[in-house]
């Protein structure tokens, strides 16, 4: 089923739509697009007619993600928020065994019901399938795309721990907003991001985040959160999911999005071991690509950890680690071995109160997250985690209801702890 494809002629003309998985990664991350002469909008109808229109177009036994993406795009479209007959349709392409291969092939057979067959779908991916012509990923976008990714997970991970503690509220939301903003004069103009200028950046991230004036003197219930890439990090799916935990007191901690990005570099590594695939691919990453990369982890952990009061995230080999503890890392469908390694991770760090978040019906996500919590909860007894299904069927308010059931003993424990100390304080 091809595709109307994207030509070097329509780049000049065309928008291209960008479904929002991560608001504060991708309001960076959009950037380098439009550097390079791309014209995009960020979609952010969240309506529940984006829920509507997946399900008239996408079959409801498809994954959730799929049917929400391709609902917002379809409604953005219908909405007018661009002209059908000039704008251009991006979409992400794993190329493994999940369905999430498939959204390509399902976004275009649902342009085609919905009356809109002109529309060109573009394939993000990084191994060559179903290529445009207009649209290049040069390695020099692909470097600015991933100092967006980790400029991205520095805002996301310290203000998810100052939030809730701030004094004046909306403070950490005006930082956020100040630095997306200046990050974004940076790459329109093509300097001041990458190299010293990025290390001088994430550790004044760091230190304006730690001049922020908070409170810590009451404890607050810590929550993680893992599950289904999209589903963990976008609230149009988990259904503000965030902002839910930190009205009810939580302090919410996501696991840096770099993690999933080098997860998938090392299943590279895995299948060369394994199965003897793509043995130069293996080769390049374990010596070349991995390396690399972790001289960005280290960039963000030391910026963290110029502030006792920060937590920084694991890096990928303290990952792999985790999970040999429990799970095999050949196990790499969907999610795989990261979503119990991450849980591993958050209850070695204090947040032992986890949801995972999954679509109803990701086999692999069900065995990662839920099939588990048994050997998670024998190894840490400490643990408390709750599963959540995501899906069209599911009531929001059934949703909440467990995530309260979940916290409610998380603060009883809570309090036990604060009596322990007070005791032995007294």
């Amino acid at each position: 089923m091809p595709s109307v494809p994207f030509t070097k002629e329509m780049k000049k003309d065309y928008t291209i739509l960008i479904p929002n998985m991560s608001p504060i990664h991708f309001n960076i991350m959009k950037q380098p697009f439009q550097l390079y002469g791309y014209k995009v909008i960020l979609l952010e109808n969240s309506s529940h007619t984006v829920i509507e229109e997946g399900l008239r177009y996408v079959h409801n036994d498809m994954c959730y993600p799929a049917l929400l993406v391709i609902g917002q795009m379809i409604d953005a479209i219908h909405r007018g928020i661009c002209d059908p007959d000039k704008c251009a349709l991006v979409i992400s392409q794993t190329g493994g065994g999940c369905r999430a291969s498939n959204y390509y092939f399902l976004l275009i057979k649902a342009l085609e019901r919905a009356g809109y067959p002109q529309i060109p779908v573009i394939s993000l991916n990084l191994q060559g399938m179903n290529k445009n012509p207009g649209f290049e990923i040069k390695p020099q976008m692909l470097l600015q795309v991933l100092s967006g990714l980790i400029y991205g997970d520095m805002l996301m991970l310290l203000s998810h721990q100052v939030r809730p503690y701030e004094v004046n509220k909306g403070d950490t939301d005006r930082l956020v907003e100040k630095w997306t903003e200046y990050l974004g004069q940076c790459y329109k103009n093509n300097k001041g991001y990458l190299g010293h200028y990025m290390k001088k950046n994430v550790n004044q991230i760091s230190d304006d985040f730690a001049a922020i004036k908070v409170d810590r003197s009451r404890k607050k219930v810590k929550v993680g959160v893992v599950g289904e890439i999209y589903l963990k990090y976008a609230p149009l799916g988990n259904n503000n999911l965030e902002e839910f935990l930190e009205s009810e007191g939580c302090e919410v901690m996501l696991p840096a999005l770099i993690g999933f990005v080098l997860y998938g570099f090392s299943n590279g590594i895995k299948d060369a071991e394994y199965y003897g695939r793509a043995k130069k691919y293996a080769f390049f990453m374990k010596h070349f690509g991995m390396p690399f990369m972790a001289h960005y982890e280290h960039l963000i952990e030391k910026a963290i950890t110029r502030h006792k009061e920060f937590v920084p995230p694991a890096t990928i080999k303290e990952l792999s680690q985790y999970a040999e503890e429990i799970i095999n890392t050949g196990c790499k469908m969907g999610e795989g071995w990261l979503l119990t390694a991450e849980m591993v991770e958050l209850i070695k760090k204090g947040y032992s109160n986890i949801i995972t978040t999954q679509p109803f019906g990701c086999l692999p996500n069900h065995i990662c997250a839920k099939g588990m919590i048994r050997p998670l909860k024998e190894r840490y007894p400490e643990s408390n985690i709750v599963p959540i299904d995501y899906d069209p069927s599911q009531a929001r308010v059934n949703q909440e209801n467990r995530i309260k059931l979940m916290l409610s003993v998380a603060r009883e424990r809570l309090d036990d702890e604060l009596e322990k100390e007070n005791r032995k304080n007294a």
